[in-house]
């Protein structure tokens, strides 16, 4: 009897070592909890700052190891890192990181608060993770948040706030899958709420939508303008490239002007940050017909003419792109300098002696560029996809003017 009793209480105490997991951490103030620490991390990740906001999603963890939220926020830190990272290496450490945190997230999640603000976490990690099968992964957790939609008490998400913002991630999802259309019936369910939390935000998205589907209505666009489309800055190798493959640069000048010469030789030549780029053919078709706006520059550390395929597209740049094109189009020279030597401007931003103002006002009268409501040309803001998508369309309907 009492070597089963020793037994007995061996296994007992086994079992109580074995209960015994990391205890979580003991709170230094009132405002040192778990949701504070969540709530405050994912205002960090608005702001782009990922590191303080890993930093308080760990602290939400070690105060309550089981505490969902936060485990997805740290989820959707690894996966914008790894959105960012050009190192393959560590690109599928954050990813698989991500992921193995968004599943212990929403083992975790208990009632339908909790899963809903998971869920739509979830949306937007495999929205950055951008992987394969990452559509239909966004597909199904929509329909997972939507059946606990129904039970969700809006003041119970510390972030999110209002359920709306299941349809406005979708949205964003949408869009950055390259379903606009989809994207827009997304977003329009947000603005026909009551407005809330993400009600600007999807107003603001819904018009870089609108301007793509505009862009659509009568051109296919291809894999690689949709790609372009979405993205926020877009660059010169992918402006070079959408004159090529969307304007058809190089069909469009053959023929109609000599093939030009120069004495730099920047059509017998590829620039050094050229070279092997996914854009190279394009680059090099530009500027064999030395295009305005889109020329090699010469780097003085390097001692060579550049082409600077990821610097950001100003307003003011692009404007000199498309006149340009209009000038070789047309075959009228006087174009580049029509509007040189006016007193006034026609935008308060733009000073009639700016090097870019007779550009500004060549494409703004030919609806290929806009001002904003208050008569703003913004010249010195960088271009995105879709400003740029409906500005290259434009431009295609003036060609088959010509």
């Amino acid at each position: 009897m009492k070597k089963y009793l020793a037994v007995l209480a061996g296994l007992l105490m086994i079992l109580a070592l074995g209960g015994c997991g990391k205890k979580n951490a003991a709170p230094l103030s009132v405002e040192d909890n778990p949701a504070h620490h969540y709530l405050m991390g994912m205002q960090l990740i608005e702001s782009g700052d990922y590191d303080k906001a890993m930093s308080r999603f760990d602290r939400a963890v070690e105060l309550d190891d089981e505490y969902a939220r936060a485990i997805a926020g740290q989820s959707l830190v690894h996966a914008v890192r790894a959105q960012g990272e050009k190192d393959s290496g560590y690109k599928g450490v954050d990813a698989e990181r991500a992921l193995d945190l968004f599943d212990k997230a929403v083992s975790e999640s208990s009632d339908s608060n909790e899963k809903f603000s998971v869920y739509i976490t979830g949306i937007r990690i495999y929205t950055n993770l951008n992987s394969r099968g990452w559509e239909k992964r966004v597909e199904d957790l929509y329909d997972d948040a939507s059946i606990v939609r129904k039970s969700v008490k809006e003041e119970e998400l510390p972030y999110y706030r209002n359920t709306e913002a299941l349809d406005y991630f979708m949205g964003e999802a949408l869009f950055k899958a390259g379903k606009f259309r989809d994207s827009e019936d997304a977003l329009g369910k947000v603005l026909s709420a009551a407005p809330g939390k993400w009600h600007e935000k999807a107003r603001a998205l819904s018009r870089r939508v609108q301007k793509i589907v505009l862009a659509m209505r009568n051109y296919t666009l291809t894999d690689v303008a949709r790609k372009i489309a979405v993205k926020e800055e877009v660059d010169r190798a992918d402006v070079a490239a959408l004159l090529v493959d969307e304007i058809h640069l190089d069909k469009l000048f053959a023929g109609r002007i000599p093939v030009p010469a120069s004495k730099n030789n920047a059509n017998e030549f590829v620039p050094a940050d050229v070279v092997n780029h996914m854009f190279e053919p394009e680059i090099m078709t530009v500027l064999k017909w030395h295009v305005r706006g889109l020329e090699p520059v010469y780097d003085q550390k390097s001692r060579a003419f550049l082409f600077y395929p990821t610097k950001p597209m100003t307003r003011k740049e692009l404007a000199f792109v498309l006149e340009d094109v209009i000038v070789k189009l047309v075959g009228d020279k006087s174009i580049a300098t029509k509007h040189l030597g006016q007193s006034k401007s026609l935008y308060p931003d733009v000073h009639p002696t700016d090097a870019w103002y007779n550009a500004i006002v060549t494409v703004v009268n030919r609806n290929l560029m806009e001002t904003d409501l208050s008569g703003a040309f913004r010249p010195n803001d960088t271009m995105d996809g879709a400003d740029l998508i409906l500005s290259l369309m434009r431009l295609r309907n003036v060609m088959n003017i010509y």
